[in-house]
């Protein structure tokens, strides 16, 4: 009898394809990874991975023959390339159309604003002059982004006056005739997230509104449920929904929100896993991760309401000392209530290494914790400015 079971590659070898590979073990899913190194956090527990660059035509083609659905594990991929696959007849989920969303910031503000959705105020120009004359209509600062390629932080900037502009202008790229996305700098109360699971055939399924907090442009730490009010989640929710509707998203999408205190704005989305769901393994009936293989292969989708009352997740990062996060378990899996995931990935100052998440009856509980835990794996001591708002 011929082999069943449905194979899954996925372009890139990060953690997020490494906690893909966690998910499809329990489905028995064959899943493979195109990675760009064998030390890759997935290729390091992988059999089958491959190693190639993303943005490498024939590596992608060879990588496809292979498979039965093309999935993601970062947006930097070669899409022109995805695009011929698809129309050869490879499955590619998210798909190209929603993929091209992801990866073009300026795209997402046109179409957002074209369909009348809640987005900052911007423009998208080389013209140095345009954008002074942007800054001058909707006062300073402005925020500067890179419309592709960035992420973590990179490629966006937050713009005080005149002489900064100039400054960033050709790093941006400005200067070269490349055009950069200037937005009104948006007053923002709290900034939020939606994790969507959406199938082909438009079954969406959505976890609970995070609230997230970002620190040097990285998330590194959320609350489960989002400290907002009710009414705010709800149209959160709703936002997220039309948002995945018009992209078309396949698998998961991440939509990224501000809340001004008044009104909600949409800040990006990812078609992919998203460090905004990484909660969801250990706080949701179902994981971001299997809901995303579930989703890519047509199959129905799992609940992802929260397992507890309360959930808190904290990045664990690389501490000045660069020692490894493993030498630390011990104090940290001393902490009851508590989950580590490492990603397999060699430390250094500033790199995302894991993430710890807990489950309690309120959100004082759960951070605590959590933060206990990731300031054991990390050897200093990180409190976010949320967290010490709030007297955690």
């Amino acid at each position: 009898m011929d082999d069943p079971r449905p194979t899954i590659g996925i372009v890139g070898g990060g953690q997020l394809a490494r906690m893909c590979w966690q998910a499809a073990i329990g489905l028995d899913v064959d899943l493979r990874v195109l990675a760009s190194r064998p030390d890759d956090a997935a290729a390091t527990v992988m059999t089958r991975a491959v190693i190639g660059a993303a943005d490498d035509p024939d590596a992608l083609r060879r990588f496809a023959a292979d498979c039965d659905v093309l999935t993601l594990d970062h947006e930097l991929v070669d899409r022109d390339t995805l695009a011929s696959l698809e129309s050869a007849g490879h499955v590619v989920r998210p798909g190209t159309t929603a993929l091209r969303h992801a990866q073009d910031k300026a795209l997402q503000r046109h179409t957002f604003a074209g369909a009348g959705l809640p987005v900052p105020a911007f423009v998208v120009t080389a013209d140095i002059g345009v954008a002074e004359a942007f800054a001058g209509e909707h006062g300073w600062p402005v925020m500067c982004k890179r419309p592709r390629g960035g992420y973590d932080g990179r490629g966006v900037w937050r713009v005080a006056d005149r002489a900064e502009l100039t400054q960033v202008w050709s790093e941006a790229g400005g200067d070269d005739g490349v055009d950069v996305l200037v937005e009104r700098c948006v007053p923002i109360a709290t900034e939020l997230a939606v994790v969507v699971a959406r199938r082909p055939g438009g079954q969406r399924v959505a976890a609970p509104v995070v609230e997230t907090v970002q620190h040097d442009g990285m998330l590194r730490e959320l609350f489960v449920p989002a400290r907002v009010p009710g009414t705010v989640r709800r149209d959160a929710a709703r936002l997220a929904a039309r948002v995945v509707e018009l992209v078309g998203a396949v698998g998961i999408c991440a939509v990224e929100l501000f809340w001004t205190g008044d009104a909600l704005q949409i800040n990006e989305i990812a078609t992919r896993p998203h460090n905004s769901g990484h909660w969801t393994i250990d706080g949701a009936a179902t994981s971001q991760f299997e809901n995303h293989l579930r989703a890519v292969l047509d199959l129905p989708l799992g609940s992802m309401d929260a397992t507890g009352p309360a959930v808190c997740s904290v990045n664990v990062v690389g501490g000045p000392d660069g020692a490894w996060p493993q030498s630390r378990l011990r104090s940290a899996l001393g902490v009851p209530g508590v989950h580590v995931h490492l990603y397999g990935k060699g430390p250094r100052p500033g790199r995302k290494l894991g993430h710890v998440t807990a489950v309690a009856e309120d959100h004082a509980g759960a951070a605590r914790h959590a933060h206990a835990a990731a300031d054991a794996l990390m050897g200093v001591r990180h409190r976010s400015t949320a967290a010490e708002a709030a007297g955690l």
